[in-house]
């Protein structure tokens, strides 16, 4: 486990995780409200060459990014809102692949079977405040993800 101190440190995974990131990955982003998720993707879309703050896709559900606002492009998806997985195919991410990189928030939502080949980061909130950040990286990810 990585302990991140702040928000800063937060979005400093997402900055190293967009030196890394190619159209056609999946990163996942699972934990509890208020955990960074969001900060992980804002760190991450700052490094890929968004000016200004990434909002939320909470009521949007996916939020596009694409050149020139971007270096490459990225999906941020919030789950958070959808109840059946069944519900996932009308978003059409599984084609949207290939040529982005997905970023996903609330995946277990899309159940347990959706992007085995994903990056899953998993954000706690320590008794301290601060957050503690574990990973599965399956064998694609192995060679490029080294969080520190």
């Amino acid at each position: 486990m990585i302990r991140l101190a702040d928000p800063a440190a937060t979005e400093a995974i997402g900055a190293s995780l967009a030196a890394v990131l190619a159209p056609g990955d999946v990163v996942t982003l699972d934990g509890p409200l208020g955990a960074g998720k969001t900060s992980i993707a804002r760190g991450l879309l700052a490094a890929l060459g968004l000016a200004g703050e990434a909002p939320s896709p909470s009521f949007a559900i996916v939020q596009p990014y694409a050149p020139p606002e971007v270096r490459l492009p990225v999906l941020h998806v919030d789950l958070y809102r959808i109840d059946d997985p069944n519900e996932m195919e009308e978003l059409g991410l599984d084609e949207a692949r290939h040529d982005s990189a997905l970023l996903v928030e609330w995946p277990e939502r899309a159940g347990p079977d959706a992007w085995p080949d994903a990056l899953r980061l998993r954000l706690e909130i320590l008794p301290d405040g601060a957050r503690g950040l574990t990973w599965a990286a399956p064998p694609a990810w192995e060679r490029r993800w080294r969080s520190t």
